[in-house]
């Protein structure tokens, strides 16, 4: 199975209206046009979008989308010969997938990951630096000319939106993350959707607040459910479906008078409730060129049956039965590339991957952009780069050279499970420094599990201890989703950790799209 690149030609000829105030609102939009051919009409916010190099360009109103779908699966094979060490910065669920994603790619010479953590290290998927401070540019950076590093991959999303890609390829060294200005699509929700409302990307209705008593008197007059975001970064605990008014009054006193995100809650986003179903759509760009990867869908409810509140995410699986060939199509051309033409245009080119999470409406089938991450998803990436058969590093530095037009990719057909085992309490408090027991007998069960560390270490005596709220990643592959979800789930009944739980309907949606079919 192979996917190439789509190709960006002429920014949009758009602009967005001023305006001042408390509270922002989209002017209640209530359609959106998909692309039938590829024409765009703008409707923008009331507010104008603020991105830091102020650079608004008005070019061509016509845009021009290629999809090069017969490229060879090889392509990414032919792009370099050169091997590099890639440094990957972090050291939780995702990082370790992306190590081991590397540690598999013919032109990586060396994998390193800092922090990392015990898991990683002892897999052998990537040599640990767990004393480089990453949280400064300068020690990272000396770090890189002293051990030679080819490449920086920036895992979480502080780093990014703290600049340090910015730093690090200022420095000349290549890093596949979106500068801080871009990364402003994941730590501002407001500075989302101002895009979305500028370039015509299909999304929930929205207005922004500021003041608690404005922010209530709107939820009133639009009712329950509704849907309350922090605008900020909140480890993905920022967001509250509030099914009652009760229970939308008190995230925004959470979030605006008691303060309980800090800064990055000191404004709300109030959007409209969406009914459908979830996806996960990522590609990797190059600030150019889109190149959409496999689907997945994540199961972001704490308890089965998707009930209780929202977490990091507690499993997720690809591909998603949802996203068909033709949904992908809609969702890169009328989604992925305005959001890659509009950041251009506004003077903060994306490179990196987007992460957006997605509500294929019930009443019409077709996808809305909920939010953006600028960072591969845990635990999707877990589920993606166990399919993945390209070259991943091959990959990456090609987007980071500006050449993913020459690259296309290769997955396994097979379907891929991740089930997070998680310290009882969380999301809330939760004990740390639990002992868990016989980990390799459960990646025994088959040569097609895998155990993604996230929340783990080695307490003083040697054992493998939880120090995280969700600490590992049971992930295996099968030819469909039974047998990818039985293997999971035996590996998971292995695990001895009496104080650890896992959702057990973990794909219930592919298996219920399945038997429909």
């Amino acid at each position: 199975m192979a996917c190439a690149a789509y190709s960006v030609r002429g920014p949009l000829k758009l602009t967005a209206r001023h305006g001042t105030g408390s509270n922002s609102c989209d002017g209640w939009r209530t359609s959106v046009s998909y692309p039938a051919s590829q024409g765009w009409s703008s409707k923008c916010s009331s507010v104008a979008m603020r991105v830091t190099s102020h650079c608004h360009a008005i070019v061509s109103a016509s845009a021009r989308w290629h999809s090069n779908s017969k490229a060879s699966a090889t392509d990414s094979s032919t792009v370099s010969d050169e091997r590099i060490t890639v440094l990957v910065i972090g050291g939780g669920g995702r990082e370790h997938a992306l190590c081991y994603a590397l540690n598999r790619s013919p032109s990586c010479r060396a994998v390193l990951c800092a922090p990392g953590n015990v898991g990683i290290a002892q897999s052998g998927d990537a040599t640990c630096i767990s004393d480089l401070d990453i949280s400064s540019s300068d020690a990272v950076i000396s770090f890189c000319h002293k051990e030679g590093v080819g490449m920086v991959v920036v895992g979480p999303e502080a780093p990014l939106v703290a600049g340090l890609a910015n730093d690090l390829v200022k420095a000349g060294i290549p890093t596949f993350g979106p500068s801080s200005e871009a990364a402003a699509l994941e730590g501002s929700k407001d500075f989302m959707k101002k895009l979305c409302d500028k370039y015509n990307i299909p999304t929930a209705k929205y207005c922004t607040f500021m003041d608690a008593a404005e922010a209530k008197q709107y939820v009133e007059q639009q009712g329950a459910p509704i849907v309350i975001k922090a605008d900020g970064l909140a480890a993905g605990k920022g967001v509250v479906v509030a099914m009652t008014l009760d229970e939308a009054f008190e995230a925004i006193d959470s979030m605006l008078v008691q303060g309980s995100f800090g800064s990055a809650g000191s404004r709300v986003i109030i959007e409209e409730f969406l009914e459908g179903e979830e996806a996960s759509f990522f590609a990797v760009v190059d600030g150019e060129n889109a190149l959409p990867l496999e689907s997945a869908q994540d199961h972001k409810r704490v308890g089965d049956g998707d009930v209780g509140p929202n977490t990091g995410g507690m499993g997720a699986y690809s591909p998603a039965p949802i996203v068909t060939e033709e949904l992908k199509d809609i969702v890169m051309k009328s989604i992925i590339i305005p959001t890659v033409k509009g950041m251009a245009a506004e003077g903060c080119k994306f490179v990196g991957v987007l992460y957006a999470g997605l509500m294929i409406e019930k009443k019409s089938g077709l996808p809305k952009l909920i939010e953006y991450n600028v960072r591969f998803g845990d635990p999707e990436c877990q589920v993606l780069m166990m399919r993945l058969e390209s070259d991943l590093a091959q990959v990456l530095l090609s987007a980071c050279k500006g050449e993913l037009g020459k690259v296309s990719l290769t997955w396994s057909p097979e379907m891929a499970m991740v089930v997070v085992m998680a310290s009882q309490g969380y999301p809330g408090s939760y004990k740390k420094g639990t002992v868990i027991k016989i980990l390799d007998k459960a990646e025994q069960v088959s040569p097609a599990v895998k155990i993604f560390h996230a929340g783990t270490a080695m307490d003083g005596n040697g054992n493998l201890v939880a120090v995280g709220g969700r600490v590992l990643g049971i992930t295996a592959k099968g030819k469909d989703i039974e047998e990818a979800r039985e293997r999971v789930y035996e590996a998971v009944d292995a695990v001895d950790w009496p104080e650890g739980f896992v959702r057990r309907d973990i794909g219930w949606r592919a298996l219920q799209h399945k038997q429909m079919v």
